[in-house]
C-alpha cells in the first residue's frame, strides 16, 4: 500500500466487500434467524446468544478520544465504528466508509461514507461527526493521552495544534458534504487508512458530549454508532453492552449481549471459566497453557499477537543515577535469560525478544541484533564485565508493575537474575492499573513493566514510541538520530532499512529492555464461532461472533 495504485485497488476491494455485505443483509430475513440457523454457514444456533469475557482491570474510560489501553479498546470497538474496520485476518473492510481514494501522492485521502449509518439515537452519522471527533482529540484542551496519535498520522497542522500554535479547526480534515470526508497529510503516509481503525479516530456525537460533559459515556447518556450500545457499568465488577438496533448492519449481528467481568486474579478467572461463567479468558495463568491445551484441546489456543513486553527504563533525573550509564542499562538487559521466562514461566508460545518490533509485524524483518547472537553464558559474562567497568556496586532499583500474577512472576524471576549475576537488588512494587498508569507517566520509577500493542500493523507503531516527543514514551528516552530516522521513514519508498538501523540504536543504547514478543494464549468456549484467530492485532468484534447449538 505504498503507492496510489495499490490504494485504488483497495478502494475496489472495500467497495466489493460492501456490496457483498449488502447482498448478505438482503438475504438475511427474520424467518431464517427464527429457524435457528446461521444465515451463511447453516450451523444450528443456540437459543442463548450471549458472550461473556474476562477483563484484568476496569477500563479507565469509554471515550474514544481519551482511551489509551487495550481493555478499553475492546469495548469501544463494539460501541463505536470508525471509517474502516478489520476482518478475521486483519485486512481492512468497510466501516462507516464504503471505500476511499488516495491522490496527490498519498497525501490526500477521500472517504465515501455510507448513507445508512446511524447513531444509536437515530441521528445520521456524517462526515461532520468525524471532523468533530478528530478536532476534539487533537485539541490540547481535551488533554487526550493519545493526542500524539494525531501527529503520527501526519495530518496537516496536527503538530502545530498540539503545540498550541494553531486552532483545532486548522486540522487537515474537512467534510466535503455529509457523506464525503477529505483528509490532508503533510507527507505521504500509505498506511494512513489502517490508522483509522483505532479509537482515537472514531467519530463523536457532539450534541451528547455538549449536553453531558464528562458524564457523556455513562449508560443512558452515551450515544454511539457501533453494533452495540452500553447497557450497564458497575465499576470494578462488570459491564454489559447490548445489540444496537440502529446499527446499519444490525441484521447480521447475532450475539445479543456482551458482558465483561473484571477479575484481577487469573487463577480465579480460570476457575470461573471452568464453571461456565466465562466464554473467553485471556491471558492464561503463566505456565498453564501446555496442560490446558491437553485438557481442553478445542478451547485452549496460542497465536501470535502484535505486542511486545518490555521494561521501560527511566532516562530522567528522577531515576537512580546509575541508569544514566549505558553500561549499566546494557548489563541489566544482557543478564535477563529470556528463554527461562518464555519456556519455564509463561509456556504459552511467546518468543524471546532482543528488539522492540514484534516479528510478525507486516513487512518487517527482524534485524541482526548483536547480543541476540550470543549464548546466555556469553551475555552473562559481558553483563558482569560492564557492571564492573561502570563501578555500579551496591545498586538498588525500583521496578513497578501493574497487578497481575504473570507480571509478578516475571518481575520476581528477573530480580533474582539481577541479584545472582550482578549483585543488583530490586524493590518490587505493584499497583492497580489506573494508579500504575499515572505513576509510570510521571516517571516515578527506575524500571517499569510495559507492553506495547500495535495500533496498526506497521513497524512505525512500535518504533515511533521511542521518539523524543511521543506521548507514551514514559521512560523519556531521547536520541536525535532515532528522531531523524523515524521522520525519514515517513517518506521512504521502503523504510525497512531505516527500521533496522533504529532497532540497532535502541539495542546499543538499551533504550528499553525487551523481554518477549507476545503470543495470545486464551480459552474460548467450543460453541463460540467467528473468532479472528489470524488477526495478529487481536481486534475482535462481537458482531462477528455467534454461539452454535450444543
Amino acid at each position: 500500500m505504498r503507492n496510489d495504485k495499490s490504494c485504488v485497488k483497495l478502494v475496489t476491494r472495500l467497495r466489493s466487500a460492501a456490496a457483498a455485505a449488502a447482498l448478505l443483509a438482503a438475504a438475511v430475513s427474520a424467518p431464517v434467524l427464527a429457524a435457528g440457523t446461521h444465515p451463511v454457514t447453516g450451523e444450528a444456533l443456540a437459543d442463548d446468544q450471549s458472550f461473556t469475557y474476562r477483563l484484568l482491570d476496569q477500563f479507565p474510560t469509554l471515550d474514544p478520544q481519551l482511551n489509551q489501553d487495550v481493555s478499553g479498546f475492546h469495548v469501544i470497538r463494539d460501541l463505536f465504528e470508525g471509517l474502516l474496520s478489520q476482518d478475521g485476518e486483519g485486512n481492512l473492510v468497510p466501516g462507516v466508509a464504503t471505500g476511499y481514494e488516495a491522490s496527490d501522492g498519498n497525501t490526500t485521502y477521500t472517504f465515501t461514507l455510507r448513507e445508512d449509518a446511524r447513531w444509536s439515537n437515530g441521528d445520521p452519522v456524517t462526515a461532520h461527526d468525524f471532523v468533530y471527533g478528530w478536532r476534539r482529540a487533537v485539541d490540547p484542551a481535551t488533554a487526550s493521552p493519545y493526542a500524539w496519535y494525531l501527529e503520527l498520522t501526519e495530518m496537516v497542522n496536527a503538530r502545530e495544534i498540539l503545540a498550541g500554535e494553531k486552532d483545532p479547526s486548522a486540522l487537515g480534515v474537512r467534510a466535503v458534504d455529509d457523506h464525503t470526508l477529505e483528509v490532508k497529510l503533510t507527507t505521504p503516509l500509505p498506511y494512513f487508512p489502517a490508522m483509522t481503525t483505532y479509537a482515537t479516530l472514531f467519530p463523536a456525537h457532539r450534541a451528547t458530549i455538549e449536553a453531558h460533559g464528562a458524564d457523556w459515556t455513562a449508560p443512558g447518556n452515551m450515544v454511539s454508532n457501533g453494533a452495540y450500545v452500553l447497557d450497564e457499568v458497575v465499576l470494578n465488577e462488570y459491564h454489559t453492552r447490548v445489540r444496537n438496533p440502529m446499527y446499519w448492519g444490525a441484521g447480521d449481528v447475532i450475539i445479543e449481549k456482551v458482558t465483561g467481568l473484571v477479575i484481577n486474579d487469573v487463577n480465579q478467572a480460570l476457575t470461573r471459566y471452568r464453571a461456565g461463567e466465562l466464554d473467553h479468558l485471556e491471558p492464561l495463568p503463566p505456565g498453564q497453557y501446555p496442560a490446558l491445551r491437553e485438557q481442553l484441546p478445542d478451547e485452549a489456543t496460542s497465536v501470535p499477537r502484535l505486542c511486545s513486553y518490555y521494561y521501560a527504563v527511566n532516562h530522567t533525573a528522577s531515576a537512580n543515577p546509575a541508569l544514566a550509564d549505558v553500561r549499566v542499562r546494557r548489563a541489566l538487559g544482557l543478564a535477563i535469560d529470556r528463554d527461562v521466562i518464555v519456556d519455564r514461566v509463561l509456556k504459552g508460545g511467546q518468543w524471546p525478544a532482543y528488539n522492540f518490533t514484534h516479528f510478525k509485524t507486516a513487512g518487517f524483518t527482524v534485524p541482526d541484533i548483536a547480543y541476540a547472537r550470543l549464548t546466555q553464558a556469553e551475555r552473562d559474562a559481558e553483563a558482569k564485565r560492564l557492571m564492573e567497568e561502570a563501578g555500579a556496586g551496591d545498586l538498588t532499583l525500583r521496578l513497578i508493575y501493574n497487578t497481575s500474577e504473570s507480571h509478578k512472576q516475571i518481575a520476581t524471576v528477573v530480580s533474582q537474575m539481577w541479584k545472582q549475576k550482578l549483585g543488583v537488588r530490586t524493590e518490587l512494587a505493584n499497583f492497580e492499573w489506573k494508579t500504575y498508569i499515572g505513576i509510570r507517566r510521571n516517571q516515578e520509577f527506575d524500571l517499569a513493566r510495559s507492553g506495547w500493542c500495535g495500533d496498526y500493523n506497521e513497524a512505525s507503531t512500535f518504533l515511533d514510541l521511542l521518539t523524543t516527543t511521543h506521548g507514551s514514551n514514559d521512560g523519556k528516552y531521547s536520541n536525535e538520530r532515532v528522531d531523524e530516522l523515524m521522520r525519514a521513514s515517513k517518506t521512504a519508498a521502503d523504510p525497512s532499512g531505516i527500521y533496522a538501523e533504529v532497532e540497532g540504536i535502541l539495542a546499543e543504547d538499551m533504550a528499553i529492555i525487551p523481554i518477549y514478543h507476545y503470543a495470545n494464549t486464551f480459552l474460548l468456549s467450543a460453541d463460540i464461532r467467528g473468532w479472528p484467530y489470524e488477526n495478529v492485532e487481536n481486534n475482535w468484534y462481537a458482531k462477528n461472533l455467534y454461539r452454535v447449538a450444543n
